[in-house]
């Protein structure tokens, strides 16, 4: 499972079984820290998931902004909560690139806006099944 953490959202993702391919799950409205943890975990539970993987916002420098702090605070909530490992993963430009896919798609403004933090949260997901893929086939 992938997460897209923002201030009022959180775009949720999850693979197939195989670990192959990523797809929108749901966007949790935020309602503060103990409710939207808890969703996350009844959503990880519901799922059965193994691994949760965090978006990190990185500036385009690499490093750590004002974002990242307020999503690194969020997850160490999650930490206490959930009973899977959490993955902190770079997200750069995923949410422009989620609205670009969904441009192309000819989608509403309004229907970008419902689902845009599931497609972020499914390229933040793909993005890692992909690198995961290529270091296994890297190592075979």
């Amino acid at each position: 499972m992938a997460l897209d953490i923002g201030d009022r959202t959180i775009g949720v993702a999850c693979s197939d079984d195989g670990l192959i391919l990523a797809s929108p799950v749901e966007t949790i409205q935020r309602r503060g820290p103990k409710a939207d943890s808890m969703r996350v975990d009844t959503l990880v539970k519901e799922r059965g998931v193994s691994r949760v993987i965090a978006g990190l916002p990185l500036t385009l420098r690499g490093e750590a902004g004002p974002q990242s702090v307020k999503v690194l605070e969020f997850v160490e909530t999650l930490k206490r909560r959930l009973k899977v490992p959490i993955e902190m993963w770079d997200e750069r430009l995923t949410t422009r690139e989620a609205e670009r896919t969904l441009i192309a798609a000819d989608m509403s403004r309004a229907r970008r806006k419902e689902i845009i933090d599931q497609m972020a949260a499914v390229l933040i997901l793909q993005t890692w099944l992909d690198a995961r893929a290529h270091a296994r086939q890297g190592s075979a």
